[in-house]
């Protein structure tokens, strides 16, 4: 490079040697500056795990929300009571239903349905099989069908064993589907003609409420086929009809069937099912037992909810929301829960609640939680079954909080 003489600011002369000095001086300064900076971070490769859950307590429950937000699907989420912490959360379709094994809460199945292109295109059934520690998925199995209706607890049911998962279905008529849970196949459909859901009971076999008023109660031989029976009508469908979702134990068949206007019909599953004469839950807290359909503007308290019942197995507590209404306000949230004790009839305690609830829940174990949700927010209320003093809130858990699954509840 060939530089002219120049003069500087002061009209002195600047030979091509000064200016090269002086160009070379300004280049290692720049270089000094430049070499003082920080270095780019090295980006790391990104790591693939799978965290393991830590052990479930009694106090890790499942709450089921039937639709996420504004969207079109649902979630199951892991929750520790305790905590009041999210553990974790399994994205289902909408509409779906889950049940747990009974025995260790080792794994939850999820029914759900989906189609090909989001809203039309091929329907696919599918009973997932999820992994209680982990979250994956074991099987995830393809059903002839199943019923796609409101996600009420009894449209999947598991056997006490958990060899059996009972899907029910209406495709073309109303079923349910017996799943082996080893096989992951369809060991059979049993055809329930004028029934509904299914009860589990023992190991092999299940009841359907049915619109004549009875029971049918569905045997599963080890040949593979099955046998039904069915019990006189003890209740009346058009005038006070049964809560589907009326809390029930598997491992022994006992069922608390609650009625509209709060009659309780305490059953004991089985091949051939009894129903003993209903107690008033009413007259059980020292009040006149609310008319049925024929007096449909009578105000008083009634029972109401989602799942507006849950029963604690050893203390033999039931537990039931309550809010005061007229006859058809059967889907109203409870403003309090009433306590029962099934074995006395009575009323042991009244609690009011933080809001309105359309849900009840109760965990198995001699200190137990009690939950409740506030429909409207979605935030999950960890609650004392005492005394009804809120323990823990969880804000806006989920859209719309329908059930809660706990350890040992089946």
């Amino acid at each position: 490079m060939t530089l002219p003489n120049s003069r500087n600011s002061a009209g002195r002369r600047v030979t091509r040697a000064a200016m090269l000095c002086s160009l070379a001086s300004g280049l290692a300064l720049l270089a000094g500056a430049t070499s003082g900076r920080a270095e780019e971070p090295v980006l790391q490769t990104e790591q693939s795990d799978t965290v393991k859950l830590a052990p479930w307590s009694a106090h890790t429950i499942l709450v089921v929300d039937a639709v996420y937000q504004h969207n079109k699907d649902g979630r199951t989420y892991i929750v520790d009571g305790d905590k009041g912490r999210l553990l974790g959360m399994v994205q289902a379709a909408y509409n779906a239903n889950v049940v747990m094994t009974a025995d260790d809460a080792s794994k939850f199945y999820v029914g759900e349905t989906t189609w090909e292109r989001g809203n039309r295109g091929e329907r696919n059934d599918l009973l997932a099989e999820y992994d209680s520690s982990t979250l994956r998925i074991i099987a995830d199995e393809k059903l002839p069908s199943r019923a796609l209706v409101t996600p009420k607890r009894n449209d999947l049911a598991i056997s006490a064993d958990g060899s059996y998962v009972y899907v029910y279905q209406m495709s073309p008529s109303n079923a349910v589907e017996v799943v082996d849970t080893k096989t992951h196949k369809v060991a059979q459909t049993v055809d329930i003609p004028g029934c509904a859901l299914a009860y589990s009971w023992g190991n092999s076999g299940f009841s359907s409420l049915c619109a004549d008023g009875t029971l049918a109660n569905v045997s599963l031989g080890a040949d593979g086929k099955s046998s039904m029976t069915h019990t006189a009508a003890f209740f009346e469908p058009d005038h006070d009809g049964i809560f589907e979702q009326s809390p029930s134990v598997t491992k022994d068949g006992k069922a608390w069937f609650i009625s509209y206007t709060g009659k309780v019909y305490e059953a004991k599953l089985g091949a051939d099912s009894t129903v003993a004469k209903p107690w008033s839950l009413q007259e059980g807290a020292g009040l006149k037992a609310a008319p049925d359909s024929s007096k449909p503007f009578e105000v008083t308290w009634r029972p109401g909810g989602w799942q507006m019942a849950a029963l604690h197995k050893s203390t033999h507590e039931l537990y039931v929301l309550m809010h005061k209404g007229t006859f058809w306000t059967h889907k109203d949230g409870g403003t309090e829960v009433w306590v029962y004790d099934t074995e006395t009839h009575k009323r042991l305690r009244r609690m009011p609640l933080p809001v309105a609830s359309p849900m009840v829940g109760v965990t198995q174990d001699d200190k137990p939680l009690m939950f409740a949700t506030d429909e409207d927010t979605g935030d999950f209320f960890i609650l004392d079954p005492k005394t009804g003093k809120q323990l823990r809130k969880m804000k806006a858990l989920g859209g719309s909080l329908i059930f809660t699954l706990a350890p040992g509840e089946g």
